[in-house]
């Protein structure tokens, strides 16, 4: 990357990364309980900041609560009404703070709170449905270090939640912030029970909402239940093995590196690739060598699935809340690599609609790290093309709905 391809300045891509890596300090002129979201930390906690939208509609989630975010040099102020982020006092984006949707502080039938049912993750909500991952349940844990699910579920989130719960936030969702796509997610469970516990959720709110729809579990062994799902109506699957280094995922997540291992993760990965709309393999960049995320990314590109990066972030509570963020510099290259290696290989990213995460940098958002993105020029102009006509369909399938 060139100098001026990093400034801050010039660069919502590299502020992104920059605020997941440095974290943001808060103003006292803020009103964050009233112009924002509330800073909810469900699911594995990696929502535990301030979402915010920088210039081009990137969307992020600034690390607030952690420690190394004390020492940022990124501060949010409130000026004149408006929200801007500094840089060591120096002024390097006006930002935007979605709004607390107002369905947080409603009901469902049964008396939850929506917002400890499901959460708003940048445009799309996210929901974890089903039990504890098991890996939390052993003594000693053998959870991942770097997940807080076990801090929050039952604490922050709502521990039982039933089809009609999930059901009537997802609309409540749909009516107030126009979503398109809902995430469901489960940590690992004795007997590989974890699709068994979904499907009456992904049935229920596919039939109901006709909404798009993610499914984010450990691999099966049986991969015909993939078959089953996209029956159902599941857009997309997502396998997190958050490491290529088999020896550093025995490490940071023994109980996935003993129940599941990485084979399984990687046989799940290309079985899927070409059955649903998009395949997703999860790592998380600043927790091994530079070196492996990037063979990572080659290799899940490679098999015609899409890599999501998260940047590691130590959370408060986790076994790694005091190891330290990777320094930017280090994994910029990274998302370089993401956006090459998925226009390389046609990928369809960026097509769906509506549908802005803010807790990683997006595939397309790596176009930012390029020097020179001009040579992939017309592969652009085909996935806006896509994206054009993706959206008229779903728009029609909702109509029909």
């Amino acid at each position: 990357m060139s100098d001026d391809s990093v400034s801050p300045k010039a660069n919502p891509g590299y502020i992104k990364l920059d605020l997941f890596c440095r974290g943001m300090r808060i103003d006292p002129s803020c009103d964050i309980q009233h112009d924002g979201r509330p800073i909810l930390r469900t699911r594995a906690g990696l929502g535990s900041g301030l979402d915010m939208i920088l210039p081009g509609n990137v969307w992020v989630n600034a690390p607030v609560e952690e420690d190394f975010a004390k020492s940022s040099p990124y501060c949010l102020h409130k000026e004149d009404g408006e929200y801007v982020l500094r840089h060591d006092g120096e002024c390097v984006a006006e930002v935007t703070l979605p709004a607390r949707p107002t369905f947080y502080g409603a009901s469902t039938t049964s008396g939850k709170l929506m917002s400890q049912v499901g959460v708003m993750q940048g445009t799309y909500l996210g929901i974890y449905p089903t039990r504890l991952c098991y890996h939390w349940t052993l003594k000693p844990r053998q959870n991942c270090k770097f997940c807080s699910v076990g801090l929050n579920l039952g604490q922050k989130e709502a521990m039982h939640k039933t089809v009609e719960d999930v059901v009537e936030t997802v609309l409540a969702a749909r009516r107030e912030c126009r979503i398109t796509f809902v995430h469901f997610n489960t940590g690992y469970q004795e007997g590989d029970t974890y699709l068994d516990d979904l499907e009456p959720f992904i049935k229920a709110v596919k039939k109901r909402t006709g909404l798009l729809i993610g499914v984010q579990t450990p691999p099966h062994p049986d991969l015909s239940r993939y078959s089953k799902l996209r029956k159902m109506g599941v857009n997309n699957v997502s396998f997190c093995f958050e490491l290529m280094d088999e020896g550093r995922l025995r490490e940071v997540c023994p109980g996935k590196s003993r129940f599941v291992g990485l084979k399984r993760y990687l046989d799940a990965i290309e079985h899927c690739a070409s059955m649903f709309d998009t395949t997703n393999g999860e790592i998380i960049a600043g927790l091994e060598p530079v070196e492996k995320t990037l063979e990572a990314i080659d290799w899940i590109t490679g098999v015609g699935a899409i890599p999501t990066v998260c940047v590691f972030r130590p959370l408060k509570g986790t076994d790694y809340e005091s190891v330290p963020p990777p320094k930017t510099e280090e994994v910029a290259p990274i998302f370089a690599r993401l956006y090459q290696r998925c226009m390389e290989h046609n990928l369809p990213i960026g097509i769906a609609p509506n549908i802005k995460v803010s807790m990683v940098l997006l595939p397309e958002e790596g176009r930012y790290f390029l020097d020179n993105p001009r040579p992939y020029g017309l592969k652009r102009v085909r996935l806006w093309a896509m994206s054009k006509a993706f959206g008229i369909y779903f728009r029609t399938k909702l109509k029909v709905k």
